[in-house]
């Protein structure tokens, strides 16, 4: 197959921020290297240049590269078809039904190679196999393949809309997206407000390059958002997950956190929190920021971060809520409300956002052992020592002693002391790295015989 030339896009519904010719940045005047890109992304590039293909990268990787920020991904753009770049690669995998999407799978780094996405004209809409949208103008299925110039249009912000061509190394810029980075200015490629009834994650992702990349979001980017937010509750549970570990657990979660309040996101994200983060001096509020400034500056120190450290911090209060609503009407005991709280807390919040059982069950375990700490004398604060969440659950109340109201902070900073010490001078063994459990003896088995006994041995 030839290489196709790049040509000037047909038709009159172009966004007006897309150029008519894309600026063309040659090797020499651009920061990208091909010390820069893993030898994964290369090979990629390299074996669909060679099958007589157009294969670029494309996206955050060019931003961040033409900023000198190290990706976390690498995306490949291309005008192979999803089928047949699985012809190329054995180890390609095809996924995504609202995007149709080929994985070449290197262990445990994966290359994401995308079809170019071209428009939607009548006879595609009809087919809802190929595209198809619902009635608020959100896009559930987009499989329609375009040209370079009509993928340029389809991307959300002129700063994405950068393709590094393998075939010449220069950077092909069809949005002015190089200005707007040097400028620091995000803007939308195409009507904002149409982009977000498109995909209303867009308004989620505003924000997050906008902290990310230090940017500010032009005028009409901005504006929408608070009207539009409400968007986001027909975005799958699944999706808005990943989304929020994007945006929190990257080292910009308390600047994010922030930014989302302003536009009315974050309520959208946490509904349960709605009361509870309204007086910015109130506890539930600086539980859940010092929560976000801790997780930065865990992560700017190369610490580990769990979600479920995330998740059982930002939910506590509603948790507490919950637990004096059912003792003061069921005469619950503490240990049971909570119980009961916990699967009511979570069962409302992954209606949003679905937190996975792998994260959500060690957050319960953090709660729990809020209590445990509490009231363990003697043997069990060695016990507790040794607990497999104990450093999460300590860090936990640590955290509550320093957000707690000012009538509970003295009992909480007592307590974390305590505990404090002890990690200090107890004598609790650490808990082995692959602790098992001992299984516990039949009661009432059958007793071994003598004879038998003398056998085994």
């Amino acid at each position: 197959m030839a290489k196709r030339a790049l040509s000037k896009p047909s038709g009159s519904d172009r966004p007006n921020n897309i150029l008519s010719k894309p600026i063309i940045i040659p090797r020499a005047k651009h920061p990208i290297t091909r010390k820069a890109i893993p030898q994964t992304a290369l090979k990629v590039l390299y074996r669909l240049k060679d099958a007589g293909f157009e294969a670029y990268l494309v996206g955050g990787c060019v931003r961040d590269l033409m900023l000198g920020i190290e990706p976390k991904d690498f995306d490949v753009a291309t005008n192979a078809t999803p089928e047949q770049v699985r012809g190329l690669f054995r180890n390609c995998r095809l996924v995504g039904r609202r995007f149709r999407l080929a994985h070449i799978v290197f262990g445990r780094e994966i290359i994401e190679v995308a079809t170019f996405r071209g428009h939607h004209d009548e006879a595609q809409q009809s087919n809802d196999k190929i595209a198809k949208a619902d009635a608020k103008g959100m896009l559930v299925r987009d499989n329609v393949y375009g040209t370079i110039e009509e993928d340029a249009e389809r991307r959300d912000f002129t700063c994405n809309a950068l393709y590094y061509n393998i075939a010449d190394f220069a950077v092909y810029d069809f949005a002015n997206g190089v200005a707007d980075l040097e400028q620091g200015i995000l803007r939308m490629i195409g009507e904002p407000q149409q982009r977000y009834r498109e995909d209303p994650v867009r308004m989620l992702r505003a924000v997050r390059f906008a902290t990310k990349l230090g940017m500010r979001l032009a005028d009409d980017v901005a504006q929408p958002i608070r009207e539009l937010a409400p968007l986001l509750q027909h975005i799958p549970a699944a999706r808005l997950f990943e989304e929020s570990l994007k945006l929190f657990t990257a080292g910009k979660a308390v600047a994010n956190f922030e930014m989302l309040s302003e536009y009315q996101l974050f309520q959208q994200l946490f509904p349960i929190l709605k009361n509870d983060l309204k007086l910015t001096d109130a506890a539930p509020y600086q539980m859940v920021r010092q929560t976000f400034q801790d997780t930065d500056e865990r992560i700017r120190n190369q610490q580990r971060i769990t979600p479920a450290y995330l998740y059982a911090a930002l939910l506590w209060w509603p948790l507490q809520a919950r637990m004096e609503q059912l003792m003061a009407e069921s005469g619950l005991p503490p240990v049971d409300a909570m119980n009961i709280a916990a699967a009511d807390v979570i069962g409302k919040q992954v209606q949003t956002i679905a937190i996975p059982k792998r994260f959500s069950i060690p957050a319960r375990e953090i709660w729990q052992l809020q209590q445990r700490l509490a009231r363990a004398k003697g043997r069990r604060v060695e016990q507790l020592l040794g607990h497999p969440r104990f450093r999460a659950g300590y860090d936990f109340l640590l955290l509550r002693s320093k957000t707690a109201p000012a009538a509970e902070q003295a009992e909480l900073s007592k307590l974390a002391q305590f505990w404090t010490q002890q990690q200090q001078t107890g004598t609790a063994p650490a808990q082995p790295a692959a602790a098992t459990k001992k299984r516990r003896g039949r009661r009432g088995g059958r007793k071994r015989s003598a004879s038998s006994r003398n056998k085994a041995t």
